[in-house]
């Protein structure tokens, strides 16, 4: 999942005038043998792009949606109609969030196909999925309690928690893995499988040096930063850390001459400079917030510092997890200190 409301201004080059639409089973081939589809999500992120890759006998499939009846349409209109009813033969999933993995159980098991995820995505895929229908944990109380979340925000949690697996339709009980580095042969070309993190444990884009593409996923997005967050379950983690360095990683192991499909927004050239802005965006963001804790700050009271749109309630829980983030991440360069007040706040500070 991306957060919008960190967009920033880009120069960007976008070589396609024509776009999909969303869910009517309609593609753009946007390389030899490489579709672009669109598939519904949220009101306020409508769409993400997934992409298809023709096979001897069918197609393999990177990235799937959301689980939803509206997505089912949607790829049952994409079977009957630019995908001409061949099989699929394998589905590749990015990372772990129901935009991207949804409707991947559904669709393996129509076609009796293989899931290809990386073994962290799988596997804290299936964790997370497992806590539908349970009762919110008292760590992730306490760990929004001390970010300064309020009664009210509190109850919406408790209400909310579990729903993770209800946009996901159960993934197979077996799959491939892929790593870092290796090799994918798909659609009789060579894929190299590229993993970040930071937004997600072990986010695997994919490099066709032959064609000159990179499905990019969350990774790097042209008009959106991807959302970097701190979760109850690891409260003291520096994701941003390790999604600043996957960035500069990106920006050495790839050329700047690819041709970027990136989950969300449109396909583009510029590679290096984008990974800059979103360097760059994130640089500007802590220089901000560290000046704002000349005096003492809890989470919720830096958003100003962090965020261009105000945070609504739905926002809440992505900008919270995004400006733990960046705190964790100024106090790990031993730029803030934390502390507990008497009623067992969080506040940070500049050291």
């Amino acid at each position: 999942m991306s957060s919008n409301w960190m967009a920033m201004p880009t120069t960007l080059d976008y070589p396609f005038e024509a776009e999909p639409q969303t869910g009517d089973g309609s593609a753009i081939e946007v390389a030899p043998g490489v579709f672009w589809f669109r598939m519904p999500v949220f009101a306020s992120l409508p769409w993400i792009n997934v992409w298809a890759i023709k096979e001897e006998g069918g197609w393999t499939i990177v990235d799937t949606g959301l689980h939803s009846a509206k997505t089912i349409d949607a790829w049952q209109s994409a079977f009957a109609g630019a995908l001409g009813s061949a099989p699929v033969l394998r589905v590749v999933v990015t990372h772990m969030h129901p935009d991207h993995c949804g409707m991947a159980g559904w669709i393996v098991e129509r076609f009796k196909a293989r899931l290809w995820m990386s073994r962290l995505e799988y596997l804290t895929c299936r964790l997370m999925a497992a806590d539908t229908g349970r009762n919110a944990p008292e760590d992730g109380i306490e760990f929004y309690r001390a970010a300064g979340w309020d009664d009210s925000a509190i109850s919406r949690y408790k209400a909310r928690f579990g729903s993770f697996g209800e946009m996901i339709y159960p993934l197979p009980a077996a799959y491939r893995r892929i790593a870092d580095g290796d090799t994918l042969r798909l659609g009789g070309r060579e894929w190299t499988v590229v993993v970040g993190n930071g937004h997600s444990p072990e986010h695997a884009c994919l490099y066709c040096p032959e064609l000159k593409l990179l499905i990019s996923g969350d990774q790097v997005l042209p008009r959106i930063s991807s959302n970097v967050s701190v979760y109850p379950t690891e409260p003291e983690a520096d994701p941003l850390s390790d999604w600043l360095n996957s960035l500069a990683m990106i920006s050495q192991r790839i050329p700047n001459d690819v041709l970027v499909l990136p989950a969300h927004n449109s396909p583009f050239k510029g590679l290096h400079a984008r990974v800059g802005e979103l360097i760059e965006s994130h640089r500007r963001g802590l220089a901000r917030l560290e000046n704002l804790l000349s005096e003492p700050k809890c989470a919720v009271e830096v958003f100003g510092a962090l965020f261009a749109r105000p945070i609504t309630a739905g926002l809440l829980g992505m900008a919270t997890g995004e400006a733990i983030a960046h705190l964790n991440y100024l106090s790990a360069a031993g730029r803030a200190v934390r502390e507990s007040d008497h009623a067992g706040v969080w506040r940070w500070r500049s050291s």
